[in-house]
């Protein structure tokens, strides 16, 4: 599914707004490049001001090269270490010392907008090569604050030695055809020992239909979504799979165990991202999207990364059209992919040179059934709370009373 946003009236009413109150004195000529609906712009004197980390900076500094030439504007890039982007935005756009744009990830939706300082974007002309999935995770409250440019999902990765390269549509098919191959485990999952990993866990949890949090119009609210028949449901599955019953999970598996089963051939199924594929070399593998447990989509979380406008921005139209003509093209989005290869959000984007090119069109598939990481500010109570419930029920406590305490605290930690 895509995103059908119409914002070609709303882009071409920035430009003339633009034109009208710019302290730089913009002029808006019509163009019959680089596309039969643009508007060249004479914005000289005017300075755009980015911040962008060390990977994608070259593919930002191309676009930014053409946008300059084109409409005479300055585009200064501020190189800066992406975990210290959030913090820094925050503290400096009231200020009014931040950047105008700022590359930075979807989960930081919440707390920018609590923070006030992110404005609404506009996608352009080609808002409709957008996956539909990332255009929601940059979305709050029915308002687009963000310009999406790459995702990030987990995905069922297969033995393809043991089981063949098929998806299993079931957890029962994957299990029987895991058992048939004779592995030594049938499937192993990254439960971060016994701390728990909802994050890992929850396309099964989803699939249960139990999301953690109520959607309304798919924005989240703050409702917790885990209680329930589904969610009972879902706690007794854990159960009934942990270590009191079938054993598939396990609190001895953490990440690096995980892997090693896999990578060794004594794991015929794992679930894990892109980042872990580089551990897998001595093993023939595919990727495939995850297969329901519970009747429904196993929907993962989904992560996204892209672009904010600063609501501090005394540019924030001229960035806008930065964004949308000079971001949000094929040139663009190929060269920010090849500069820091990421599961593209914007269509067409050539995947060839990835180091396991099949691989992403698996994790695409993932993605594309997935469902956005919540962003909204109550998401950072439920971790703890969360794994530490998985992991006991894992482990052989009463999923029911467990699984209902865990609800019980939650609501009351939000609430509170």
């Amino acid at each position: 599914m895509r995103n059908k946003i119409g914002m070609g009236a709303a882009l071409a009413t920035s430009v003339l707004l633009l034109a009208a109150c710019s302290s730089g004195e913009a002029a808006v000529t019509e163009s019959a490049s680089p596309s039969e609906t643009s508007t060249a712009i004479d914005a000289a004197g005017q300075t755009l001001t980015i911040w962008v980390d060390e990977n994608r900076e070259p593919a930002v500094a191309a676009a930014a090269a053409t946008f300059e030439a084109e409409t005479g504007a300055k585009v200064e890039l501020v190189q800066k270490n992406f975990e210290d982007i959030r913090a820094d935005f925050l503290a400096q756009v009231p200020t009014g010392e931040g950047p105008d744009i700022t590359i930075g990830a979807h989960d930081w939706l919440g707390a920018l907008i609590e923070g006030g300082v992110v404005n609404t974007v506009d996608l352009g002309d080609n808002a409709d090569k957008f996956s539909q999935v990332a255009v929601d995770a940059m979305t709050y409250d029915g308002q687009l604050y963000g310009m999406p440019y790459s995702t990030e999902a987990i995905a069922l990765i297969q033995n393809t030695d043991l089981v063949g390269a098929d998806a299993p549509a079931t957890w029962d098919d994957m299990i029987a055809a895991g058992v048939a191959s004779g592995a030594a485990r049938p499937f192993c999952i990254n439960t971060n020992g016994e701390t728990g990993d909802g994050y890992t866990m929850y396309p099964f949890q989803t699939s249960f239909g139990a999301p953690v949090f109520v959607q309304d119009g798919g924005s989240y609210t703050s409702e917790v979504g885990m209680g329930g028949n589904a969610g009972a449901a879902f706690a007794q599955w854990l159960y009934d799979n942990g270590e009191a019953g079938t054993g598939y999970l396990s609190t001895t598996i953490d990440y690096d165990t995980n892997n090693q089963l896999f990578n060794s051939g004594e794991c015929a199924f794992t679930i894990q991202g892109p980042w872990a594929l580089g551990s897998y070399t001595d093993v023939n593998f595919t990727v495939n999207p995850i297969p329901s447990a519970g009747g429904e989509a196993a929907s993962p979380f989904v992560g996204v990364q892209g672009f904010y406008v600063s609501s501090q921005s005394e540019n924030a139209l001229l960035a806008n059209i930065f964004l949308s003509n000079y971001i949000a093209t094929p040139e663009a989005m190929q060269a920010l992919y090849d500069g820091d290869p990421r599961l593209p959000a914007f269509e067409g984007v050539d995947t060839s040179s990835a180091a396991y090119p099949e691989a992403i069109a698996g994790f695409q598939a993932s993605a594309e059934q997935g469902v956005p990481m919540p962003s909204i500010p109550e998401m950072g109570s439920v971790w703890d709370f969360w794994n530490a419930a998985e992991s006991a029920i894992i482990k052989g406590a009463d999923p029911a009373s467990t699984w209902e305490t865990m609800n019980t605290d939650l609501t009351a930690a939000l609430e509170g």
